[in-house]
């Protein structure tokens, strides 16, 4: 994991495509904007973990459905 400390306003660029940039500092939250191209999904990680478990109960799910 590559670990970098950036101010308020500063910037971190990824692969030419991803901007993240920290907007403001408050006590122990950060809130950050990133600015990605429309094919790129960004989401927080419980959402992201969400989205997997979702995705694999309906694969499981349609697995199981057999046809007569």
């Amino acid at each position: 994991m590559l670990v970098l400390s950036r101010k308020k306003n500063e910037t971190i660029i990824i692969n030419d495509r991803i901007t993240v940039t920290v907007i403001e500092i408050r006590g122990d939250k950060v809130r950050l904007g990133i600015d990605a191209p429309k094919d790129v999904a960004v989401h927080r990680r419980e959402v992201y973990e969400a989205i997997q478990q979702s995705q694999a109960r309906s694969e499981d799910q349609g697995s199981r459905t057999t046809t007569p």
